[in-house]
């Protein structure tokens, strides 16, 4: 599977940002989502370093499985332009998991990348 893809996020304070993720396995056709979980509910990891301490439970982040298992839509809401700092930037990863097949639990990242956060941009009045 060719998984991780990369995604670099510009993200405006007080906006909606929502993106789409399409898996697909190593010759490119579409890697099917049945019976594989989002490994976070329905946040995924926002973090300020790699593999430091998330701040996911405080960004109102959003992901889900579409109904065909197809992709993955993902959204980071207005509200928590509030709690990501404007001129930082954040990682995140977004990974899927499938429990109990044949005995082992596999667990992949499907969309990893950077935030970079800036204040809201407003016209002249």
């Amino acid at each position: 599977m060719a998984f991780p893809g990369t995604y670099n996020i510009s993200y405006y304070k007080g906006d909606t940002l929502e993106f789409r993720i399409y898996p697909k396995n190593s010759s490119g056709a579409v890697f099917p989502l049945d019976g594989y979980d989002l490994v976070n509910g329905v946040k995924f990891t926002i973090a300020p370093t790699r593999g430091s301490s998330g701040v996911a439970d405080q960004v109102e982040s959003f992901a889900e499985i579409s109904i065909d298992r197809t992709y993955i839509s993902c959204a980071i809401l207005p509200s928590s332009g509030n709690l990501l700092n404007a001129s930082s930037q954040y990682v995140y990863d977004i990974e899927i998991s499938k429990v109990g097949q044949s005995g082992y639990d596999y667990t992949y990242t499907l969309l990893t990348g950077t935030i970079s956060v800036t204040d809201q941009v407003t016209g002249a009045v």
